[in-house]
């Protein structure tokens, strides 16, 4: 991220550059903590929105754990559908963007008791009245599947408080949506301490400048929408899903977020398979069409994720291995999970 001096920035992209220049000075100051809900397959948005900054952060040398957060699945689902098979998913997605399990901690909500314990006394940092006026859980609750709110979906943000404290993370990459979950977990460490003697630092934010890529139908994309490209679709699938996407009746294509976002979007994504400037490509394509400019995208798209589809692939032939990456990832998030149950148990003067 790039400060100008004519540009106004909050505190919060003011910090997150300074944190960018440290990062480069001395990444083995930091432990980033980030995650997914495995439900469903990982996509395009994913990947440009996330996945490939979690790569470079671990290949900065920054100690990074990437939560598969299986118990977090049921916040706005009365069941976890197909759960082996989603976890599975999203390891080989892991592995095949690069993620290197001797580098980066892969591990699961329901195998580490002791982060989940953290809960408790981290419930009693937090008013009723604080967590209601969180606004991702205001948003989580109006798009519910569930009939009614469930405890899980409305202590939500304590729970990632557990999932970024029991490891002492220091670093979150997040969006400017996400800011408040941040700020209840930075409270809950900031009141540990007052109240108990210092154990948690609080964590800072990692502002993402990471593109908006719209779904085929125009509409945010999205694991539950059925309207994103995966990252292990085919190279036909991929096709069959691009020509579909939401276009426009302007033959000429630019690039224009604002007025015509379905175009953009396809622009955009083209843009970023091909590590070029958006308008260039829209330039290019001209009065090219709808027609054109998707095939632009497909081609571009089936290019950029090549390599990966074939390293997924290679890792799906051994199963044996992805599960025990998981593994593996368990037993040292129990270690360091433990570890910090016992300072707050002693901070607190509870019996071990």
């Amino acid at each position: 991220m790039t400060i100008t001096d004519d540009l106004p920035v909050s505190p919060a992209e003011r910090r997150s550059a300074e944190l960018e220049r440290q990062l480069a000075e001395a990444p083995g100051r930091f432990r980033v903590l980030t995650g997914d809900r495995p439900t469903g397959a990982l996509h395009l948005g994913h990947y440009f929105g996330t996945l490939h900054n979690r790569v470079r952060l671990q290949n900065l040398g920054v100690d990074v754990f990437v939560l598969i957060a299986d118990y977090q699945v049921l916040t706005d689902r009365d069941v976890a559908e197909r759960l082996t098979e989603h976890v599975e998913g999203l390891l080989l997605d892991y592995l095949a963007i690069g993620l290197d399990p001797a580098r980066t901690t892969v591990f699961n909500h329901s195998a580490v008791p002791a982060l989940n314990q953290l809960m408790l006394p981290f419930l009693s940092l937090v008013s009723v009245a604080e967590l209601g006026r969180n606004p991702t859980v205001k948003d989580e609750i109006a798009h519910s599947r569930q009939a009614a709110v469930s405890g899980l979906m409305y202590t939500y943000p304590v729970h990632q408080a557990a999932d970024i404290l029991f490891c002492k993370g220091n670093l979150v990459p997040v969006g400017q949506d996400q800011l408040p979950h941040l700020e209840i977990t930075r409270t809950i460490a900031r009141r540990f301490d007052e109240r108990y003697g210092a154990v948690f630092p609080e964590p800072d934010a990692l502002l993402s400048a990471a593109p908006l890529l719209l779904g085929t139908d125009g509409t945010k994309m999205s694991k539950s929408r059925n309207n994103s490209v995966a990252l292990g679709a085919s190279e036909d699938e991929t096709a069959r899903l691009i020509k579909g996407a939401t276009t426009d009746a302007d033959r000429h294509i630019t690039y224009d977020p604002e007025a015509r976002p379905g175009v953009s979007s396809l622009v955009l994504l083209a843009a970023l398979c091909l590590d070029r400037d958006p308008h260039a490509v829209a330039d290019e394509i001209g009065d090219g069409g709808a027609a054109v400019l998707k095939r632009t995208v497909t081609d571009a798209v089936n290019s950029r994720m090549a390599p990966i589809r074939a390293r997924r692939a290679e890792y799906a032939k051994d199963m044996g291995y992805v599960r025990s990456v998981l593994r593996a990832g368990n037993e040292r998030a129990n270690a360091i999970a433990e570890a910090t149950l016992d300072e707050v148990r002693d901070a607190m003067g509870t019996p071990r």
